[in-house]
Parts: structure tokens; sequence; C-alpha cells
């Protein structure tokens, strides 16, 4: 591709164009595009030659799936034009959109006014602060009533809603309406200047109206000239920013990033922390125009690229001096099981299944473990078929899928606390919190009014990223968590044996105790609807939707069909437009948008269904462990409050009625230099052991002669090849070719429990040496010390070394199936453990522990019944 040749503009204006699915937005970007001189032929939707539907099965359905960009000029400005989908299936690739834009165009049918998915796209660009400029099309059709549909604006979009079509005088009028300043300057002169005009569209206090004919290119042009004249002039920062809108691929699968440049000037081969902490290169800047692109070497602020080289970037992050986004409004509400064809492995699949996940954010990916089954997550049918239609033609990949089902979600009704202790043999973590609801999509927020003197802020901040990094399961149905505030209120650490995981497991049953003891709500998605049928049917669909759950508004006559408009859970109302085809003989027309998660209408009959039970549930646990002799002891959800050290009343304070627990203590290196003075003041010096003479050996009577070589005191060490051992034991095998992370996770819990039982210091090791201008890492979590490798050094490098030196004080174990490694290691002096035996070794570790949990329960049962008795 040959490089751009850059023309000099005073800006750079991008533009996203919006409408209810029907209204006329591809053809009136096509007409835009011609009458700007952007592409010589108009294109139509109908025809299947539109310039922006480039997509096979765009042009098949005749509908926008995926967003384009296009360009052309207007005066002083090169305009980058956005086009959306308008069906709700895809409404996340239209609301990631808005993230990046200057001002957008929403579509109206001059036939169909404004629809629910209108009421829905006004609120998306109402809640990104999007300026709006309105073109109301099909103006030409029969039906149009131009007052009809201002009057409409007015009262279900926005007072600020001005017809730009009419004459100047009331023009001027209507726009000081708006605005207060605005008026005097009208009252005093009559008339309202374009810089006041263009200032109030800025702060979407003014909204230009425009009706035309977008097929027959009628009012086209004059709306051109009222976006360039109008439109909001933006200044960017010097200082480079970036904000990230979308993620594809082109034909050849190579992944490119869309941004928008917000700041400063982006270069080819500039280096970014694109994600994760990690930099990387950028390859190419691309300008597309539909589907075909020209390079750039550099790209300024207001422009538009799509950028090659970035893998690890994502929807909504912002690069330079960008923030991340806020989370997306629209989610998926329908759950469909994946049926891939016989023998076909489905963890070669889902490799695949991420990358389309990554492209759109309304779909979810979920591997159900226990199943062995594969579950998508997404809109609506539409989004379905499309998706078996991409997997068919990239993939080659012919899917089926099961009956679809509800994604539901869950809450609580009033305040309520939590409490949850982890305390099993040297770990120590107790948290209190409080679960508050909150207004229907406000998610889940975290909150902390613990002191600081009470719990150090990095465990409180730790606490509170336990809170966010996951989704948390209710009691009813196991369905995620939303619309709840969680406060930390109380905790407690020990100075010694609390590490990172305790308060994850401290945090997590806390969340779990307190909804087992609340009163839970089920939510279900719900949906506005809009229905035309004819007059005589109007009872029939008002019944079917209060037999639905639903309300229904008050029926508007148009016509000779009747409107009715409403709201119903999406479970009944997702495949009714089939009966409403058969009830009124194809007149009738049904169009629904997501309005969000509200109350279940039928919450016993879903409870009944799917059958969860909340204490059975191992991998969330709501009972709480304590350490009782030596030993970690659980205690039930509702028995766990009673024994906890932290007062749920006063965060901080002990419990006057409840006995204080024994807590280990422990002193820090400082602290035992001082118990150590005062000792000696009394009792006189104490000789170090690093100056003691060597013990001798002793002889026996034998007389041939022999040495013996002297024991080494220091703790033992076993050092692990972390990748090896990964991919030679079967279940991190299986969960690695899932999530590589997940699977060094879960051989960090193993060896962390391994080390508590053992007694042994443990270092594992994970090869990072591929990895450019890395300097190499080593941390400590959970007693075991986590290390990564520098750049072009291999684990088999760092572990020869560290045998090596720890040999000469310690006795050191080498866990690893590498033959030579093996070998090298027994030059040293070190003692080799294959991966087989070390599982083994593992294995029969975990089974003496769950029999010293096992004797240890005994026991205390046998003490109760004891106390009892007497």
């Amino acid at each position: 591709m040959s490089e751009i040749k850059t023309k000099e503009y005073t800006r750079s204006l991008c533009v996203g164009i919006l409408a209810h699915v029907d209204a006329g937005k591809t053809t009136l970007s096509e007409a835009m595009l011609y009458t700007a001189g952007a592409v010589r032929r108009l294109g139509r939707v109908d025809h299947g030659d539109a310039f922006l539907d480039t997509d096979v099965q765009e042009r098949q359905r005749g509908i926008t799936i995926f967003s384009k960009q296009a360009m052309f000029s207007l005066p002083d400005f090169e305009v980058t034009l956005l086009d959306t989908p308008g069906h709700v299936d895809f409404s996340a690739e239209m609301e990631r959109t808005l993230q990046v834009l200057d001002c957008a165009i929403l579509v109206i049918s001059g036939t169909d006014g404004v629809q629910a998915h209108t009421r829905t796209l006004w609120q998306l660009l109402e809640r990104y602060g999007v300026p709006t400029v309105l073109f109301v099309n099909k103006m030409d059709l029969a039906g149009a009533d131009r007052a009809a549909l201002m009057e409409q604006l007015h009262s279900r979009l926005s007072g600020g809603c001005v017809d730009f079509t009419a004459p100047q005088d009331a023009r001027h009028e209507a726009v000081a309406m708006c605005d207060e300043a605005a008026l005097e300057d009208y009252l005093e002169s009559g008339g309202v200047d374009d810089d006041t005009v263009r200032c109030l569209v800025a702060q979407r206090k003014v909204f230009p109206c425009w009706f035309g004919s977008a097929l027959r290119l009628e009012g086209v042009e004059e709306f051109l000239g009222v976006l360039a004249q109008y439109a909001p002039r933006k200044d960017y920062p010097a200082e480079f920013g970036a904000r990230v809108f979308k993620i594809s691929r082109d034909v050849r699968g190579e992944r490119l990033t869309w941004l928008k440049v917000t700041g400063g000037v982006l270069r080819a081969k500039m280096v970014l922390r694109a994600g994760e902490g990690a930099e990387e290169k950028i390859d190419q800047l691309r300008r597309y125009n539909g589907s075909k692109y020209q390079m750039a070497d550099e790209a300024a602020a207001g422009t538009v690229v799509a950028v090659t080289g970035l893998s690890r970037t994502y929807p909504g992050q912002g690069l330079g001096f960008e923030t991340e986004d806020t989370a997306a409004v629209l989610e998926p509400v329908l759950n469909y099981r994946m049926i891939l064809p016989e023998g076909t492995d489905p963890h070669t699949v889902l490799p695949r299944l991420r990358q389309l996940e990554e492209e759109d954010p309304l779909l979810r990916i979920v591997w159900n473990e226990r199943w062995q089954e594969i579950h998508v997550r997404l809109m609506g049918p539409v989004q379905l078929e499309v998706l078996q239609g991409i997997m068919a033609q990239r993939f080659g990949l012919d899917a089926t899928f099961g009956t679809g089902s509800i994604v539901y979600k869950e809450t609580i009704a009033e305040p309520v606390p939590g409490c949850g202790h982890f305390e099993p043999l040297r770990h120590y973590a107790e948290a209190h919190l409080l679960l508050e609801p909150l207004p229907r999509g406000s998610g889940v927020q975290v909150d902390t009014v613990c002191p600081t003197d009470r719990l150090d802020l990095n465990w409180q901040r730790l606490i509170l990223t336990h809170l966010t990094e996951r989704s948390h399961a209710g009691v009813l149905t196991g369905s995620p968590l939303t619309d709840v505030r969680i406060t930390l209120t109380a905790g407690r650490a020990h100075l010694k044996h609390t590490e990172g995981g305790d308060f994850r497991q401290a945090t997590y049953r806390a969340v779990r105790q307190g909804l087992m003891s609340a009163e839970s709500v089920l939510l279900e998605p719900w949906y506005d609807f809009r229905l035309e049928v004819p007059h005589n049917c109007v009872g029939r669909a008002m019944t079917d939707v209060q037999h639905m759950g639903g309300a229904v508004d008050d029926p508007q006559m148009q016509g000779e069909v009747t409107v009715l408009t409403g709201r119903g859970p999406v479970s009944e109302l997702q495949n009714y437009w089939q009966e409403v085809a058969v009830y009124t003989r194809g007149i009738g027309r049904l169009s629904c948008t997501l309005r969000g998660y509200e109350e279940c209408h039928n919450t016993e009959e879903v409870v009944a269904a799917i059958g969860y039970e909340a204490e059975r549930d191992t991998e969330n646990p709501a009972d709480s462990v304590f350490c009782s002799h030596g030993a970690g002891v659980t205690v039930k959800w509702d028995e766990a409050p009673q024994h906890m050290h932290v007062s749920p009343d006063l965060p901080g304070e002990e419990a006057e009625d409840v006995p204080e627990q024994p807590v280990r203590r422990s002193y820090s290196a400082a602290g035992d230099k001082e118990l150590q003075a005062i000792f000696e003041r009394t009792y006189g010096k104490v000789e170090r052991r690093d100056f003691r003479p060597p013990p001798k050996v002793q002889r026996t009577e034998l007389k041939e002669s022999y040495h013996i070589r002297d024991q080494k005191d220091g703790s033992d060490y076993l050092l692990v090849d972390g990748y090896n051992i990964i991919f030679a034991w079967p279940e991190l095998k299986a969960l690695a070719t899932l999530d590589l992370a997940a699977a060094r996770g879960a051989l960090e819990d193993i060896l962390a429990d391994y080390r508590g039982f053992r007694r042994c210091e443990v270092i594992l090791v994970f090869d990072a040496y591929k990895v450019k201008r890395n300097p190499g890492s080593v941390e400590k979590r959970n007693g075991v010390r986590i290390v990564y490798t520098k750049e072009a050094e291999t684990a088999d490098m760092y572990i020869e070394k560290a045998s090596y030196r720890l040999q000469k004080e310690h006795r050191v174990r080498v866990a690893t199936s590498d033959n030579l490694e093996q070998l090298i290691v027994l030059g040293h002096g070190a003692l080799r453990l294959s991966a087989e035996a070390f599982h083994a070794e593992v294995e029969d570790a975990r089974g003496q522990i769950a029999e010293l949990v096992r004797q240890s329960n005994l026991k205390n049962k046998g003490e109760n019944r004891a106390k009892i008795k007497e």
C-alpha cells in the first residue's frame, strides 16, 4: 500500500452514524459519501453494493453487523465517518464506537418515528456526552408528518431538538429558548450567531434536526453544510493519548487495534505500554476507507487509525494519558450450549472462540469444566446466526447450538453484614463487610470505612481488589451478583502469618456469608417493546403482555394499526414475534430493545428449575476456617459470627462477649534485636550460632577408615521447574490448554499447601527468557518464592545456579523431568525428583493433611460432647 498523500485540513472530525434498524442509516452514509465526492457511484443496501457493507453476511442480510470507517472532506474538515450496526443484537459494536466520537448523527425514520431502540441510543449518547445532530429520513413516503415528528422528538428525546429546515427567524428563536444566555442575546440582537449555536451543540443543549430522503439525495447536501457549520471544534493536548474502541482481524488474520488519537502524535514503530504492563511496538498505521486502506507514517490528534503489532489491547483501553473507560451498559442476556461436530476436541476450538470474544464485547465464551461443555452468551438469535456463519467462514467449523436460556443475576433486598475468617495452620485473615442494595444497573461497587490503624492500608487495598477481581455467585441460582455496594468495615491481619491469599479466602467467604444471611432477589433481563397490531388484535396483545408479567402503556392509533409500547421479561418476549405474526396474519410488527435487569416475574419457578444448592457449592464456600489445637477447623456460616476475633458492630474493636482466640505472635527483625539486647543485659552475652565450633564427629568401634560429612543445619529447599511440572501433570496440563495463567496459579496453590505441611522452602521457577527486555522478577506469594527468569535465561539455567549455591548450606531437591537438568543437579550435590514422583509425594501430603483435619474434627466433636454431658 502506498502512503497517504497528506492534505492540510484545519481540523479532524470523527462522526458516528446511529439508528434503529431499517431507519436508512447505511443509505444516508452512502448518500453523504457520494454527495461529498468520496465515492463515484451511489451504492444501495437492497442491491448489495453499499460501499460500507463489505462483509458477506452484511450483503446477504442487508444489515450492518460490523462498524466500518469511511473518509470524506468538508470545508476545513477531514471527516472520518463510522457507520455502526442498527440491530439490537449488535448494539455493543455501536456502543464502543461512542467512546471516540466528536459528534453523532442520529437517523430517525420519518414513517416510524422514535422507536424503543432509538430511546436506548439517545440514552447512550447522553451517557457518553456526545454532541448529536438528527437526520429524519424517508420524508418522501406517505405518512411522514413533520409537525408530528417534531412533537415526538420534543416529548421522547429532548426539548433541545430544533428544526434547522425552518426559516431563520423561527430557528433562532427555538435555539434561544434552549439557553438563558442565548435568550438574552436573542432579545438584544434579534438573532443567534453561529459560534453560540456551535457552543450549544457541543454542550448538548441544542440538537439540530434536518428532514430529507437519503435514497433520493433530498436534503443531504444541505445537511452536510449544517454538519460542517455547527460541528464541535476540539483542541487536543500535545501529550500523546489514544482510545481503543475495537479489535478485529483482516483477511489474512492479522490482529488490528482500532483507536482514535486524542493527543500528540502516534508514529509507526512507536513503543506503547499496551496491556498488563508490557511494552509493544507498533508495526503499521492503516487509514481505512471501506475495505481498502493506505499506510501512514504518523497520525495526528483526532485521527482514527487501525494499528498492527499490538497483541494485548482491548476495547475501552486508554493509551498514553488516557484512563480506562467505564464498563459498557449493554450485557449479553441469552445463554446457548455449543454442540460441536462429532470427534471435535473442544480444547482446540476454545482458542479460536477467544478470538471472536475479543472482537465482540457482547459475546462471552464460558467453559463448563464439570460437563466439559462450551457455552456462549450473547444478545439474540440474529447474533447467534451470524456467529455460526463467522465460525464456518473463518475456521471451517460447522457448530450448532442448543435451546437458549436466560442469563439471570442476583442482588439483595436489604443491607446485611458479612464476615469471613481464614486461619488454617500458618495462615490468618479476617474480613468484615457490609452489603447494601443499589439501584438497578449500578453493578458491584466497593468501598472501605475501616480505619487504617485497625487494618493497614495495603491489606484494605488487597481486600478491595479481591472484591472486584471476580464475579461473586448468588445463593438462589448461583447467578452473578449485581447492584450491590460492598463496604469493608473491619478486618485483622497477623504480623507474620498473613499472606495475600489469606485475605482472598476471607473476603470471598465474607461475601458468601453475607449473601447466605440476606434476602436475595433474582433478576432477569427485560425488554422495552413496540408492538404494532391491527385494531381488532389490541385486546389479544394486551392480554398476552399481562400474562407474561409485563406492563403496557396506553395504546396509540396510527392509521390502520394500533401501537402498543411497554416492557416485559426477555424470557417471554424473545419468541413472541412468532405468535404476533400468526394472530395478525403477518401485519403485526414487534421490536424490542434491552431495558436492563429487573426483578424476576417467576422467581420460584426459575429457582426450582435450576436446582442450585448454595451450601453444596464447594467453589464458593460460606463457612469460615478457624485454628484450634494447631489445625484448621471449619465453622458453619451461621455460627461463624460468634467466633470472629473482631467485632462486626464496632470495626476493629474486640468483641466483649467473644472469647479471644489464640493468635500466634511474631516479631520483625528489628524486634528480635531489641529482645536480644534486653536478654543480654539481664543474663549476659549470647554467642551466635555461626561462631560455635563445629560439632565433633562421633566415632564407632569400626576399624576400617571412613569419613562422616557434617550434617547441614539449614532449611530444606525444593526447586520446581514450573512449566515442566505443569505439562507433566495431567490435571495441570488440561487446565493450561485453556488458561496458562490459571495453571500457574493452581500450581502455586498446591506448592503453598505442600510447603506448609513439609516445612521446607519452595522456589518455583518459570521460563521468561523469550520476553524482550525482561529484567526478571522474584516475588513471594503464600510463602512460595516465584521466579520469572530474565531475558535469555531459561529455568534450567536458573535452577542450576541456585542449586549449586544453596547445596553448600542446605539440603536441596529439584523437581523436574528434564533428564539433562537432573544429571547437572546431581553433580551439584542436590537430589533429583521426577515430576511423577513429586506428584505422588504431593498427593500423599494432601492425604495426610486431610487425615489430620478429620482427626481434629473428631477430637473437637468428642470434647463438645463431653462438655454437654458435664
